[in-house]
């Protein structure tokens, strides 16, 4: 691995920890964040990402370990950590009884900036996200995709070094889903670190060149999408589904008689799959042996299938 100055090292953690009385939610963390990257934190819920967030936006204290924000500990630097930082939360915290340019203006008076320099700060903001049409309309009027670009612009006001963001698309119709992944490519391009928070897969591949998968307080895997999907998974992925007459005979029956078509295959209730380098192969030596599913897909292996490899499918709450 290339080593990188610190001076481009814009979030370095070792050993990081959080525990809440008896419980560790966060069990060891190593990370570094380089300056310019979309940087992923990925996990089912209950895994430590939140945890980790909180500690990184320098609003929760660290238990044990050792962090360092933009090259300072968030234990004694709290208040110049935040004052560079651009936090977009999972849930919108706009003001409802004010306009989309004074929700702009009074939290950019918040960090003590000029009026003038405020100003002129919102109006380039209302163009970037795409709003300077609806700079008088109050936020009740905005659609959620809206609101979301409203939120992500406020937390730009104070020009941040790095911008966290906690599920920055949870909700969102597709269309709005893609506008903000260009606003959000478009701040990378200028140089901003993201730091992203996800449960969609697709987005954490396509805005994130490195990510991290989190599980029960620990990392299990970093990487870049790409990366991660080679070492986990194989080139495609043939889904099978089978009618009555064969599921009659159990899914893990099936399983044995294609098990030695792939590198794996998962059983699940309505499905087989089978992951191998040639998907098209896997359905038709299916065919060969006179088994007969009554549906098939063969696609490329995906970030989601990894992802459930390393987390598993079962549902945590």
């Amino acid at each position: 691995m290339l080593s990188v100055p610190e001076t481009d090292v814009m979030i370095r953690a070792r050993g990081l920890r959080k525990s809440f009385g008896d419980f560790e939610a966060v069990r060891g963390v190593d990370v570094d964040v380089h300056r310019g990257e979309a940087f992923g934190f990925l996990g089912p819920n209950g895994a430590g990402k939140s945890s980790t967030m909180r500690m990184i936006a320098a609003v929760s204290p660290v238990t044990g370990g050792e962090l360092r924000i933009l090259g300072l500990d968030p234990a004694t630097h709290g208040p110049a950590i935040r004052a560079r930082l651009g936090v977009c939360p999972q849930e919108d915290t706009l003001d409802t009884e004010l306009n989309v340019r004074e929700n702009l203006y009074i939290y950019g008076r918040y960090f003590g900036l000029p009026k003038a320099e405020v100003r002129d700060r919102v109006e380039e903001l209302l163009e970037f996200v795409q709003l300077t049409d609806k700079a008088e309309a109050l936020v009740e009027d905005l659609s959620g995709g809206m609101k979301r670009r409203l939120t992500i612009a406020r937390s730009l006001v104070n020009s941040p070094d790095l911008l966290l963001l906690d599920e920055p698309t949870t909700g969102l119709d597709p269309q709005a889903r893609h506008v903000l992944w260009d606003r959000l490519f478009r701040l990378k391009q200028a140089g901003v670190t993201l730091v992203i928070t996800t449960h969609y897969m697709d987005e954490a591949e396509q805005l994130c060149d490195r990510l991290v998968v989190m599980d029960k307080g620990v990392i299990v895997a970093e990487d870049s999408p790409l990366a991660l999907i080679r070492t986990h998974s194989t080139r495609e992925v043939a889904e099978l589904r089978f009618g009555v007459a064969e599921t009659d005979q159990g899914h893990e029956a099936l399983a044995e008689k294609v098990a030695d078509l792939g590198e794996r295959v998962e059983v699940l209730a309505d499905r087989l799959l089978v992951y191998g380098d040639d998907g098209e192969e896997v359905v038709a030596k299916v065919h060969e042996r006179g088994l007969r599913p009554v549906a098939t897909l063969v696609r490329r292996s995906s970030l989601e299938d990894v992802f459930l490899r390393l987390t598993g499918r079962t549902l945590v709450d």
